[in-house]
């Protein structure tokens, strides 16, 4: 089958941006969000993130303009996929939401249609578990900002085809991205290693090992990492942050994978970093200054 018409579930962060890099590479995109005022935002960002890249010479307004007429919104997921040849599904990261997607995609996608999740830690076999069609569910975990990172982490389910597998890594650098397959356990690979590590980071803010400023510092220019692990984490999302450390806690039954009691408090305060102005760091809009938050200034 030619992947030629992509459906991605979902219009925040993660689903504008795949929309943005499948439509900029010629495919047939429906953007399909029950929010229409999401709908519109997310229209409006891949928008701006193309001029962005006109600005830079990597495409012209013509391109543009053509790239914006590959997408078209849906607010019904089953009108939204009833074409569909490849589904995408980048909503919250939520089992119970998810499993309630997979369970609607199977009920109205064409029944040779590939399910992928850009889940960063949910069992794509559990998802997969929700349809009739397993052999045919997939990970297709891309990074944050999607148009700009390259790699696509690929993740088999227990039931993955081989030949769905091929497909989506070949889809993949279609679209210009680098495919790394991993094995679907908790975390996968992307986010087994990386949790961690933000974890631990957050552990030595609480313990007073060093200061926020201090520790992204030492990260940044002794380990070559280009954001630092606080400012990273702030950028991903603290509550996405401390759901994929409990999804890494429940899964491999570890007490090392616990999330920090400073993570879980932040997060019960909303304090999530970027998407709500403040975490490690506060967000101004317009500004470019990094300003720790006042919690954390002695």
């Amino acid at each position: 089958m030619m992947i030629k018409n992509v459906s991605i579930i979902g219009a925040g962060t993660m689903g504008n941006g795949i929309a943005h890099v499948f439509a900029q590479h010629h495919f047939n995109v429906t953007l399909v969000d029950i929010d229409g005022e999401q709908l519109q935002k997310g229209l409006s960002i891949i928008s701006k993130n193309l001029d962005r890249q006109i600005a830079k010479a990597l495409i012209s307004q013509e391109q543009k303009t053509k790239i914006l007429e590959n997408i078209k919104t849906k607010t019904n997921l089953s009108d939204g996929v009833e074409t569909a040849h490849l589904v995408v599904e980048a909503a919250s990261e939520n089992e119970t939401l998810k499993l309630k997607i997979f369970q609607q995609l199977d009920a109205a996608a064409p029944q040779d249609c590939i399910l992928a999740s850009n889940t960063s830690s949910i069992s794509i076999t559990k998802l997969a578990a929700a349809t009739q069609r397993p052999e045919q569910v997939i990970g297709m975990h891309f990074m944050n900002p999607v148009p700009v990172m390259q790699l696509v982490e690929i993740i088999n389910g227990y039931a993955t085809s081989s030949y769905v597998t091929g497909s989506i890594v070949e889809l993949s650098k279609q679209i210009g991205k680098t495919p790394a397959i991993a094995s679907d356990y908790p975390g996968f690979v992307a986010n087994r290693i990386l949790m961690p590590m933000i974890n631990e980071a957050i552990y030595s803010l609480q313990e007073g090992v060093a200061d926020v400023t201090s520790i992204d510092t030492i990260m940044k220019l002794g380990m070559g990492h280009p954001m630092g692990p606080l400012q990273l984490a702030d950028f991903i999302g603290l509550d996405v942050c401390l759901s994929i450390l409990q999804v890494l806690q429940k899964g491999f039954g570890s007490p090392k994978y616990a999330p920090c009691t400073l993570l879980a408090n932040m997060v019960a305060a909303g304090q999530l970093g970027v998407k709500s102005g403040e975490g490690f760091y506060v967000y101004t809009p317009g500004s470019k200054d990094l300003v720790v938050s006042s919690k954390f200034r002695k």
